[in-house]
């Protein structure tokens, strides 16, 4: 393991945790950041308030789930960044958050369909729901795993939103647009049905987002 750089992983996981609170996604010490680093990842500690942590207190798990002596312990959900990291090579960070809009579609069971095409930074035309499980056990990871097949972001039925990406701040930018995106949907519901996108437009959006902010800068 190379401490340099799992300290600066540290760091990184503790400033985006700190700020779940402030971005409206997750209360006290609800929602749990991880980056995946040699060897396993490291991820924020169960029940202690960010604002209060040092990036020492962020807590390195091995790959095979075991945790250095000396340590805190790790989230509660630590098994559902474990099996992510394991069976997702694109993922670098991942943001698990309990955000309002989202959470209560999750609550609902419903998927968030292409209402807006933003939905495309998750990877698809929707962001499924996945089945209802008790937090922090092995069947709450396999539904997760199910829901994110294909797709950077989901929802975790009665539970909240799980989101991936290259590194954790890709990973908390996804993780803030499918709750805006979320919001807008449920503000729609309540005034009538919304427009849906259709898979042959969002399939132009991906085609779109995959080049998007990659083009060459103009000569003056």
């Amino acid at each position: 393991m190379n401490h340099e750089r799992d300290g600066e992983a540290r760091r990184r996981v503790l400033t985006t945790a700190c700020a779940l609170g402030p971005s409206g996604l997750s209360q006290g010490t609800s929602g749990n950041v991880s980056e995946r680093v040699e060897g396993g990842f490291v991820i924020t500690p169960s029940g202690l308030a960010y604002d209060h942590l040092e990036p020492e207190d962020v807590v390195f798990v091995a790959m095979d789930g075991s945790v250095p002596e000396g340590q805190n312990e790790p989230s509660s959900e630590w098994r559902i960044h474990r099996d992510v990291y394991a069976a997702r090579a694109d993922a670098g960070g991942i943001v698990h958050a309990h955000p309002p809009y989202a959470t209560t579609l999750a609550c609902l069971g419903r998927d968030l369909p292409a209402v807006h095409y933003m939905i495309a930074v998750a990877g698809g035309d929707s962001v499924r729901c996945g089945g209802y499980a008790t937090f922090g056990t092995e069947e709450l990871s396999r539904a997760t795993l199910v829901a994110l097949e294909g797709r950077k972001a989901c929802l975790m039925q009665n539970h909240g939103l799980c989101a991936l990406g290259t590194d954790v701040a890709s990973a908390m930018s996804i993780a803030r647009e499918i709750e805006i995106v979320a919001g807008i949907y449920l503000r729609a519901l309540a005034v009538g049905e919304p427009i849906i996108l259709d898979a042959e437009e969002m399939a132009r959006v991906a085609a779109k987002f995959a080049t998007y902010g990659k083009g060459e800068r103009r000569r003056r």
